[in-house]
C-alpha cells in the first residue's frame, strides 16, 4: 500500500495497492489474448479507435490536467498543454500511419520482393512522472496502431493519472487488454520483462533504471527502447537576437520547473554579449510567478517530491562551495526550489557535470564556436542542443559536430510527433515518434518471390 501526497501543500490525495505477481501475470495473459484479435485487425479499423480516443481526450482534458497538477505539481496551463499535445500525436498518426506501415516494394532478382511491418505482441512500457500523459502516449499510440497491445507500469506518484489513461481507452471502446495499466512496484518489473508473454520493452526514465531494464531485456533477447536523461546545452552566439533568445531560454529551462530530460540544462553564451544576456535573463526569470499549480497564472510549481528539491539544493550548494556564484534564487522551501542562475561555473561542478532535474541553470561564457561545441559535448548525455545564431546556413553545415540526437536552431529542443525523438551516449537508444517510432516494435519481414 502506498499514498500519493500533493507536493504543493503536502495534503493526502489517494492510496493505492500494488497488484501481486500472480495478478500481473493474469494481466499479461489477457493482453496476449487481445493481441491475437487486435494485431490482425485491419489498420483502418484500429485507427477508428484512435479517433474515438481523441474525442475522449478532448472531453476529459480538464480533469486530466487537474490530476496531473495535483499529483506532481505541474502548473495547470502546462498540464493542459500536455494533454492537448497527446491529441495532436493521435491526429498525426491517424493521418500518417497507413503510409508508414504499407508494404514497401523492393527491386531484386526475384519476380517480386517486398517488406511488411508486422506487430510483435505485448509490449511493456515503463513510464516516468514528469510528463505523465505525453510520455505514455508517445510510446503507446504508435505501438498500438502498429498492432501490438501494451501494458504500462507508470510511476507510482502519478498513479491517479495512470488510472485515468486506462479509462480513456475504455471510453474510446478499446477491448480489455489492448491498453492496460499495470500497477506494480519497481521490484516487480524484472519478472514482467522475463515473462514469455512480453515481446519487448520501452523505458523512459533515469540512467540507472534504463541500465537495469536493458540488461534484463538483453538477457531475454528482447528488444528495448531507452529514453533516458539529458543535459542539453543552449548556445548563444554573438550574432543572436538576445531578446528573442532570452524569451525562449526561459521556457527551455524552467518549463515544468525544469523537470524534463530535454530541458536546456547548461547555457553557453558568447563572451561579447555575456553580461547583457545575464542581465536580461535574470530579469525575465525573476518575473516568473511561483505558487499554486492550480492557479492559471502560476508558471513555477513545486518539484514533484521534496527529495527532488533537496537533490537540486545539494547540487547547487556543492557547486557554490566549489566557487560558483548565485546571481538569482538558490533557496528551497519544502518541494519548491527557486529558479536559480549560477555563473563562475566550471566543468567539474555538479551543476555542470550532473543532470540537474530542477530549476537551476549554470551559465558559462565562450570565445569561439569550437569552444562552445566542446563544452556542449562535455557530458555523458546526448539528447539535444539548441543554438541561437543569425548564421543559420553556416550552422547547418556544422551540426555534425554535436554528439546529440537532435540539433534545434533558434528554438528550444522539444519533441514533435513528426520528428524522431531519442538520444545517443547515456541518453539511451532507439527512437520514438514519427515513422521511426511506429517501426520500433514491429517485425520488419522480407518477402521474396522467385
Amino acid at each position: 500500500m502506498f499514498s500519493i501526497i500533493n507536493p504543493f501543500d503536502s495534503t493526502f490525495l489517494s492510496e493505492h495497492q500494488y497488484i501481486t505477481d500472480t495478478a500481473a501475470e493474469n494481466v499479461l495473459k489477457i493482453s496476449k489474448k487481445s493481441f491475437y484479435i487486435w494485431g490482425f485487425m485491419p489498420l483502418t479499423d484500429r485507427l477508428n479507435f484512435i479517433k474515438k480516443l481523441v474525442f475522449a481526450l478532448t472531453k476529459k482534458q480538464h480533469l486530466l490536467a487537474k490530476q496531473c497538477s495535483l499529483e506532481m505539481g505541474k502548473p495547470i496551463t502546462q498540464a493542459l498543454a500536455e494533454v492537448k499535445k497527446c491529441q495532436l500525436l493521435c491526429e498525426y498518426y491517424i493521418n500518417n500511419a497507413e503510409k508508414f506501415l504499407e508494404n514497401r516494394q523492393i527491386e531484386t532478382d526475384g519476380s517480386e520482393s517486398y517488406v511488411t511491418y508486422e506487430p510483435l505482441g505485448v509490449v511493456l512500457g515503463v513510464m516516468p512522472w514528469n510528463f505523465p500523459y505525453w510520455q505514455v502516449f508517445r510510446f503507446a499510440i504508435p505501438t498500438i496502431i502498429a498492432g501490438n497491445t501494451v501494458v504500462v507500469k507508470h510511476a507510482s506518484n502519478v498513479a491517479g493519472c495512470a488510472v485515468l489513461i486506462e479509462e480513456l481507452f475504455r471510453d474510446a471502446g478499446f477491448a480489455n487488454g489492448i491498453y492496460t495499466n499495470l500497477l506494480i512496484a519497481g521490484s516487480q518489473v524484472k519478472a514482467v520483462i522475463e515473462n514469455p508473454v512480453i515481446a519487448a520493452v520501452s523505458l523512459t526514465g533515469s540512467e540507472k533504471a534504463g541500465a537495469s531494464v536493458a540488461s534484463i531485456a538483453a538477457n531475454q533477447i528482447k528488444k528495448a527502447v531507452l529514453e533516458l536523461g539529458g543535459s542539453n546545452g543552449l548556445i548563444v552566439c554573438a550574432d543572436a537576437d538576445i531578446d528573442k533568445t532570452v524569451e525562449i531560454a526561459v521556457n527551455a529551462r524552467f518549463q515544468n520547473a525544469g523537470q524534463s530530460c530535454i530541458a536546456a540544462k547548461r547555457f553557453f553564451v558568447h563572451s561579447s554579449i555575456f553580461d547583457s544576456f545575464i542581465e536580461k535573463f535574470k530579469k525575465a526569470v525573476s518575473e516568473l510567478k511561483a505558487g499554486n499549480p492550480l492557479d492559471e497564472a502560476t508558471y513555477i510549481g513545486p518539484l514533484a517530491r521534496i527529495d527532488l528539491a533537496e537533490d537540486v539544493e545539494k547540487q547547487v550548494n556543492k557547486s557554490v562551495a566549489m566557487g560558483a556564484k548565485i546571481v538569482l534564487g538558490g533557496n528551497r522551501r519544502d518541494a519548491f526550489y527557486e529558479p536559480t542562475i549560477l555563473v563562475n561555473v566550471t566543468t567539474d561542478m555538479p551543476v555542470f557535470s550532473e543532470e540537474v532535474f530542477g530549476p537551476a541553470i549554470p551559465v558559462l561564457s565562450f570565445d569561439t564556436f569550437e569552444e562552445a561545441v566542446t563544452l556542449s559535448n562535455a557530458t555523458n548525455f546526448g539528447l539535444g542542443v539548441s543554438v541561437f545564431t543569425a548564421d543559420v546556413e553556416g550552422l547547418k553545415s556544422r551540426v555534425n559536430l554535436f554528439q546529440e540526437g537532435a540539433v534545434f536552431i533558434n528554438a528550444m529542443v522539444k519533441s514533435d510527433p513528426a520528428l524522431p525523438f531519442g538520444g545517443v551516449k547515456r541518453s539511451g537508444y532507439g527512437r520514438e515518434l514519427a515513422e521511426n517510432g511506429i517501426k520500433e516494435f514491429v517485425n520488419v519481414k522480407a518477402v521474396y518471390v522467385g
